[in-house]
Formats: structure tokens, C-alpha cells, sequence
């Protein structure tokens, strides 16, 4: 949790960009639909935001949380508070760059994470936004890499059979430990490799919308069927959940393909 408030430092570097309040407002009423490149992004940012490995980390965390139904209320608030943080977050950095090098009409150039923090920077003062810009890359990679290491982890322990919690010593779970490192390593080559890492990112998230119709489709199906009968999605309920997923799912959906085919 220590290391995730790092992410807080992006709220900052939003404040002291000094954004435009009616300017805020008119980019979140601007929607240029008609724009091939823009409905990709809108679809790698339902990507980022909706991951199909998330909903298969949330569930092995409960799991190995050892959670009961009745922490199911404070395990809600805890998603729901999450969520909203995140989101905070996520638009306090959208709101940042809109800020600063956006008011140039956008003429930086952000291929790199290196390019990204060369640009934003200055506008805080070159000392104090590398640190900031530092301490929010920190905490958001560190708990990515810790969130998708776990979620593999945890996701082959379930399908082999292998003891997967982190409540087992590595001499008594040496394949879930190993399997862990392994992906940390392997992200690591990655990183180090070279790779143009904003194409890929933004690829993987784009993949990420692409599969949410199967993933938020089948656990719908899960919350209407599998779980105990008092905590089933019923009524009215169930039916804005439904919508919810389709509008979702399908904006990705149709803003992946657009992007995807107008390259």
C-alpha cells in the first residue's frame, strides 16, 4: 500500500499545472468519434482501466485473503475505493499533460517514458519534477509488477493444481515462488530489451478491450448462476450491470477494431 501512494504524486503534478477549469470541461464533452486514432486510445484506455487479468487477480486475492461472506461488504468498499482512486489518478494525469505540453498544440514528442518526463517536468521546476514524475513511475510500476507476477502466479497455480498462496513458505510452494520470479525476470529482459514500451503498452491494453466481451461475459454469467442465492445479480440490477458490460465492452470492442484497421 506504501508503495501504490507513490501513484498519489501524479494528483500533484496535476495541481501545480495549473489547469484550465473550462477548458477540463469542454475535453471531457469533446468526443471526435469520427477519428480513428482517437477511438483506438478510448479503447486502450478501457483496456487500462478493465484488464481481463485483473478479475482473475481480485478473485485469487479473495481466495487467498481467506475472505467470508461476511467481509463481502467491507471487501466491496475496498474495491469501490480502489476504483475510484485509480481512477483519480489516471485523470489527474490525463489532466497534467493537457495542462503543460498540450498547450503547445501537443508538438513534444512522447515515443519513451524518458521523452514523457522531459516534457512534463519542466513546467513543476526540473528538480522537483523528476522526483515527482520518479516517485509516481515507482509506485505504478512496482505494483503492476507485483499485481501481474501474483495474478500468474496464482492463475497457473489454479489450473495445474500446484500450492499457490502467499501464506505457503517457497519450500512449500517452490512452483508458485519460481513462476513469480520467473515473470518478474521476464518483464524485466522486456523492459531492458529495447522495445518501444508506449506502442506496446498501448497495444496490450487495446488486446485487453478486445477480450472483455468473453471476460465480463462469463462472469456475468458467474454472478447470475454460481454464486449463493442471496448474493445472485437479480431485477433491475442485473439488468443495468448487463447494459453496462454491452456499452463497455462493445466501445472497446469497436474502437480497437477501428484503430486496428485504419493502420
Amino acid at each position: 500500500m506504501a508503495i501504490g501512494l507513490f501513484e498519489l504524486a501524479f494528483v500533484y503534478v496535476a495541481v501545480v499545472s495549473h489547469p484550465d477549469p473550462a477548458a477540463v470541461l469542454h475535453g471531457l464533452a469533446s468526443m471526435p468519434l469520427s477519428d480513428h486514432g482517437y477511438l483506438y486510445l478510448v479503447a486502450a484506455n478501457i483496456g487500462a482501466v478493465i484488464m481481463p487479468w485483473m478479475i482473475f487477480y481480485q478473485q485469487s486475492a479473495v481466495v487467498d485473503k481467506g475472505l467470508k461472506p461476511h467481509h463481502l461488504t467491507a471487501a466491496r468498499w475496498d474495491t469501490a475505493i480502489g476504483a475510484v482512486v485509480a481512477q483519480a489518478i489516471m485523470a489527474a494525469i490525463l489532466i497534467a499533460v493537457a495542462a503543460t505540453f498540450g498547450r503547445n498544440g501537443g508538438a513534444s514528442k512522447l515515443d519513451t517514458v524518458q521523452q514523457i518526463s522531459q516534457a512534463l517536468t519542466p513546467y513543476m521546476g526540473v528538480e522537483n519534477g523528476r522526483l515527482m514524475f520518479a516517485m509516481g513511475m515507482l509506485g505504478a510500476s512496482l505494483v503492476a509488477a507485483i499485481v501481474v507476477s501474483l495474478t500468474a502466479a496464482w492463475g497457473l497455480g489454479e489450473v495445474t493444481g500446484y500450492k499457490h498462496s502467499l501464506e505457503h513458505h517457497p519450500r512449500e510452494a517452490p512452483w508458485f515462488y519460481l513462476v513469480f520470479v520467473a515473470v518478474l525476470v521476464a518483464s524485466g529482459l522486456l523492459v531492458s530489451s529495447g522495445v518501444n514500451l508506449i506502442n506496446l503498452s498501448v497495444g496490450v491494453e487495446v488486446m485487453n478491450a478486445l477480450l472483455l466481451p468473453v471476460v465480463l461475459g462469463f462472469l456475468y454469467i458467474l454472478a447470475r448462476r454460481a454464486l449463493p442465492r442471496g448474493s445472485q445479480l437479480r431485477g433491475a440490477y442485473a439488468l443495468v450491470v448487463a447494459l453496462t458490460i454491452m456499452l463497455t465492452a462493445g466501445l472497446g470492442v469497436w474502437g480497437g477494431l477501428t484503430g486496428l484497421l485504419a493502420h
